[in-house]
This record gives structure tokens, sequence and C-alpha cells, in this order.
């Protein structure tokens, strides 16, 4: 694995992770125009750079994560679902998670949704509360993503919007659950894989970390400002183009692989 890989597989997770436009179908592309081999430490590698990208929430958003214990509640009650489906269907999402075509055919059919979704949910309420219930529909709606190539983002924030929740409020809230559930999500893959981890490389893991951490902070920011501004219809045909891509590649027996 050279540098230039660890640079760009850093700056594609710290771009898509929290866009509506999944980074697994990113990671994809990205890895098979690069030729890059499956390796164990590539697998530890992906997971751990999560980690960066998870920083930059807590950075962005540090003073929000100082509100009362009524927060951290409602946080666990939306992470349980996904924690709970997560545990008992381990072994059949990574299945999934091998398979190429299930990415793509979510991606276009995600892309539709994000397209129309603004026409579907836009009447927002005047109250932006996010109660235990909300919490515990959008942690719901989480457990759609653990199918590849839904995007963790776009089920969040499509779930807070049918809650009455604005653009802004649900796409924050969604950064805030992406701190409990890509931790325990990675955390658990990384245990998995440390082994592979040595002397030898962990630079290339702290450097992964620094750039998706860079990115993801511009990523965040740019996204909010995009989002209340102009909506979802730009992620949606951006989303149908990159699934009919993989599916046009797959029927022409082009050979892609998730690591």
């Amino acid at each position: 694995m050279s540098w230039l890989e660890v640079i760009i597989l850093s700056i594609v997770e710290g771009l898509t992770e929290f866009l509506p436009i999944s980074s697994t179908g990113h990671m994809i592309i990205a890895q098979s125009v690069l030729g890059m081999e499956s390796t164990d430490f590539l697998k530890a590698f992906l997971v751990n750079i999560q980690f960066g990208a998870i920083l930059s929430v807590i950075v962005l958003y540090w003073k929000r994560f100082f509100q009362t214990v009524n927060f951290y509640y409602k946080l666990f009650v939306a992470f349980l679902p996904a924690a709970i489906i997560g545990f008992l269907l381990g072994d059949y999402i990574d299945m999934l998670l091998e398979n190429v075509l299930v990415v793509a055919v979510s991606l276009l059919l995600g892309g539709i949704v994000l397209v129309f979704i603004d026409k579907w949910l836009n009447k927002p309420s005047d109250k932006q509360e996010i109660t235990y219930n909300k919490a515990l529909k959008i942690g719901i709606f989480q457990c759609i993503a653990m199918i590849p190539g839904v995007s963790r983002s776009a089920a969040t924030i499509i779930g807070g919007m049918t809650q009455k929740l604005n653009r802004k409020t649900a796409a924050e809230f969604s950064f805030f659950l992406a701190v409990p559930t890509m931790f325990a999500a990675s955390a658990f893959k990384l245990l998995k894989n440390y082994h592979t981890i040595t002397s030898d490389n962990v630079l290339m893991l702290i450097g992964g970390n620094i750039v998706a951490f860079i990115v993801a902070l511009i990523a965040i920011k740019s996204f909010i400002t995009f989002l209340t501004k102009y909506g979802f219809k730009v992620f949606g045909w951006y989303r149908i183009v990159l699934g009919l891509v993989i599916l046009i590649l797959l029927a022409f027996g082009y050979n892609l692989s998730i690591i």
C-alpha cells in the first residue's frame, strides 16, 4: 500500500462518510481504479480511518456534546436498533457487503428517493425538538443503512425528516448519531484485524486519520450549507449515475470487489 493510495482512500472516506451518497459505493470505485489487492492491513486501514471522520464531528460540534444528559440518552435510544440488528445479523450483513450488485441497486434506488424526498417531506414542524420517540424512529431508519449502498447518512436524515425535522436539524442529528454507531462498528472490526497493524505501517494509519479528519470537517460544513439551500436532488442524481455506472461495468464483466 503506497502513500498515494493512503491519501486517496482517506479523502474518499472523509468526503463521503457524512454525505448521503454511500461511502461503500465510492470505496468500490476507488479500490478498483487503483487496482488494490485485498489484504488484512487494507481492511484494518479502511476501518481505522473512520475514527478520523468521527473526530471531525466531535470537534465541529463540541459545544453540542456538552448538553444535558438527555442528549446522550436520546443518542443511545437512536443507536440501540442498529446495535441489536448488527449483533444479530452481523455475518449476513458482511455477506451482503461482498455483493457489488446489491450496492449498485441500493445506490440507484436510494438516488431515486433523494430526487423526490424534498417534495414528499417538505413540511417540517415549527418545533424542532428531538424526542425519545423521534430518536427511536430515526434509529430504526438507520438499520436500513446496513444494506450496503444505502448510506447511513441518507437513511438517518430521511428518518429525521419523516419526524417533521427540517433538513438542517435532521442532518446534524445524523452526524451526532454517527459517533456512537461508527465508533462501535469500527472498534469491533478493528479488534478483529489489530494483528495486521505493525510499527512499519502505523504511520499510514495516523496519516490516513489526519487526512480523513480534515476532509470530513470541510465536507460536513459544506454539506450543511448546501443541503439547507438546495436540498437533496443533486445528491440523488449523483447516486443514480454512480449506481448505473457500476451496473454497466458489471454487465460488461468488469471485476469490481469490495474490501
